[in-house]
């Protein structure tokens, strides 16, 4: 059996008992708790690039600030320290992400008080790169919290939910932080940050702690080790790895380049943020919260496939919409089906590699896979304007479908037998 030791029975549920499981109070935490994780993001990315040109910054030196979102990528150096220690506090879980969320209330409020303006870019750069840190540290122990506090066939619907919730907050600290700095100021803005992320800490202090696993690391050598060796050891780790890499390639190398698309179409910047940008969004938040539902209803497996296979086809949605007379109604179906099967495709997505933790390990394992994540994002999407350059609109979004074809082919294999999670107590 793939990445399990024990058999396990995969429950699936009615659309009544998933409905029932989606408003229970472990999916409201899943919310909360990815709205606090999606907040701190854009303060220090597009919201500080904001400040900083409008503090006079010129634009090297802006470009240089890319880098604060370092820790976002690094996370897993640090990531055993939260398997390993537990404060004197509140718990394994719940007492990390008291730590994160209170270094982050700090961090805020030092950032408010720099000077772009002044060009203090030491101290602007220190605040924002703390800012970061405590935030990348905060999604180590909440993908950790999630993993542990949720059953194993609840963790589709949970991972969805928690990626709605992370939009919202990145939705509020983005386009809201900005329209609130033009009406106040990016300080003052800064410091309603802090007290959003104030409030976010009472939901830690109500939610309930995670069991502790057994045989979790009792040292920071066993931390730091045993999570590889019990990944590694398992069959087939490396093809898991690889589809990790692959499932969402395609789509994502499509998405980097959508807008300068819609603009060469002869699309309006203001139809483009109206129906990519706020309906696309909802459309997005509705694909992610069908998607955890209808894992509940039909299993983590069928749900891969069906997902991934909506991601490949709706790519083909762009190369319509390069032969059409453009039109709104044509972009807003275009829109509608591409970013809803995104979000199917990240429910299923992300609950899969949470599935893929051990319970001791979890912080570990899971800032691996979510860093991992994160590299076609990068590297993959750096060619992709040559390539269009190169192919054209047409022939660079065709070859984007038929990108998500190897990661089909590793679905296939991986789910060749009934896939279930590691049970804690493997060894």
């Amino acid at each position: 059996m793939i990445f399990s030791r024990q058999p396990v029975v995969v429950v699936k549920r009615s659309w009544t008992d998933a409905l029932r499981a989606m408003f229970s109070g472990r999916m409201l935490v899943a919310i909360l708790m990815g709205f606090a994780s999606g907040l701190p993001l854009l303060l220090t990315g597009s919201v500080l690039q904001a400040w900083l040109k409008d503090g006079g910054v010129d634009l090297a030196s802006i470009g240089l600030f890319a880098l604060v979102g370092l820790p976002y990528t690094l996370k897993f150096l640090w990531s055993p320290l939260f398997d390993r220690y537990i404060p004197p506090l509140f718990g394994r879980r719940r007492g990390w992400i008291m730590v994160t969320q209170t270094g982050l209330v700090a961090a805020l409020i030092l950032l408010s008080m720099s000077q772009p303006a002044a060009h203090d870019l030491l101290w602007v750069s220190v605040a924002a790169l703390l800012v970061a840190f405590f935030s990348a540290s905060q999604d180590i122990v909440v993908d950790a919290y999630r993993r542990e506090s949720l059953a194993d066939d609840e963790l589709g619907l949970g991972s969805a939910l928690y990626v709605n919730g992370y939009r919202v907050g990145m939705l509020l600290a983005g386009g809201g932080g900005l329209i609130l700095a033009d009406w106040i100021s990016f300080e003052t803005m800064y410091q309603g940050m802090a007290a959003a992320m104030v409030a976010c800490m009472v939901v830690t202090l109500l939610a309930p702690e995670p069991p502790l696993p057994e045989g979790r690391p009792t040292t920071l050598v066993n931390a730091v080790i045993l999570p590889f060796r019990d990944f590694f050891a398992r069959d087939g780790a490396w093809l898991a790895l690889a589809f990790v890499l692959f499932y969402k390639l395609g789509d994502t190398m499509a998405s980097a380049m959508t807008t300068p698309f819609y603009l060469d179409l002869g699309y309006s910047k203001t139809e483009i943020g109206t129906v990519v940008k706020l309906f696309g969004f909802w459309a997005t938040i509705a694909g992610g919260t069908l998607g955890g539902l209808w894992i509940l209803r039909v299993g983590l497996n069928r749900a891969l496939w069906w997902f991934g296979l909506g991601q490949m086809l709706s790519t083909l949605g762009f190369v319509v919409l390069a032969g059409v007379v453009p039109s709104i109604a044509a972009l807003a179906a275009v829109v509608a089906v591409e970013n809803l099967t995104a979000g199917l495709g990240t429910a299923a997505f992300v609950g899969f590699m949470a599935s893929l933790t051990d319970r001791r390990f979890t912080a570990t394992q899971y800032a691996l896979l979510s860093s991992l994540m994160g590299v076609p994002r990068v590297l993959a999407s750096a060619p992709t304007g040559w390539l269009a350059q190169w192919l054209g609109w047409p022939g660079f979004f065709l070859m984007c479908t038929l990108i998500a074809i190897p990661g089909l082919l590793l679905l296939r294999w991986i789910t060749r037998q009934e896939f279930v999670a590691p049970s804690p107590t493997n060894s």
